[in-house]
Parts: structure tokens; sequence; C-alpha cells
């Protein structure tokens, strides 16, 4: 055993020795159940690393901001165009959301990507009227 996994392992002890361990959140229930078959192995333990620490990967962050994107869309209908989103704000709207979703269907993530039938419903029903 390497000297910084022996170090490593005689911290842990001591802490679950001073019971430092014991009123933890879900302590003594078992793990949640993830499926990240699609991640490959050697990369597993970063995601769940970084997810832990509430970061996404890129192509998730780009599938999220679509999505609040296409909501801001679906809110400007809704409002019948009262306020400050008129046909300008409608069309950078949309034009963001587009290129986002072209990103994310070359992103090898194409699932991600906002179906086109409910690109063109969106763009319809916030189009000028």
């Amino acid at each position: 055993m390497l000297l910084l996994d022996r170090l490593a392992e005689q911290r842990i002890e001591r802490a679950m020795e001073a019971g430092e361990f014991d009123a933890l959140a879900g302590a003594g229930q078992p793990l949640p159940e993830e499926d990240l078959c699609f991640v490959p192995e050697e990369l597993r333990a970063g995601y769940r690393l970084l997810r832990n620490a509430g970061y996404l990967p890129p192509e998730l962050e780009l599938h999220k901001e679509a999505v609040g994107l296409a909501l801001q869309l679906a809110a400007l209908d809704a409002d019948g165009g009262a306020g400050a989103g008129g046909p300008p704000a409608r069309d950078t709207l949309l034009g963001r959301l587009n290129r986002l979703n072209l990103m994310l269907a070359e992103s090898g993530r194409p699932s991600l990507a906002i179906p086109p039938e409910y690109l063109h419903k969106l763009a319809r029903k916030t189009s000028h009227g």
C-alpha cells in the first residue's frame, strides 16, 4: 500500500473511532441506484464527484439552457406579446435555442436535443402574432 493510501486509511479509522461519521445524512441507508452505463468506467468516479459538487457535464449544461430558453419562449407566447418581449426578443431567443439544439444534436448525446417538431411548434406559436 502506498504511503498516501495508508495515511488516508489511518485518518478515516480515527474519524470513525471518534464518531465523526455517525450523524451523517443518510447514515445506514443504501446508496441510491445510479445509471452510469453510458459513461466510460474510468470516468464514472469523476462524474460522480462533479455531480455531487453541483457541476454538470457540458452537454447537460447546454440542455439545461435550451430548456430554459424554450420556457421563456412559451412564457412570451402565454403573455400574448405584452411586456418587453416583442418580436426581436422572440427572434433572439429562438435563434439561440436553435443554435443550442444543433450543438446538442452534434454533441454525441443527441437524445438531449429538443425534438424538432417541438421547436417548429414553438417557433410558429411565438412568431409575430
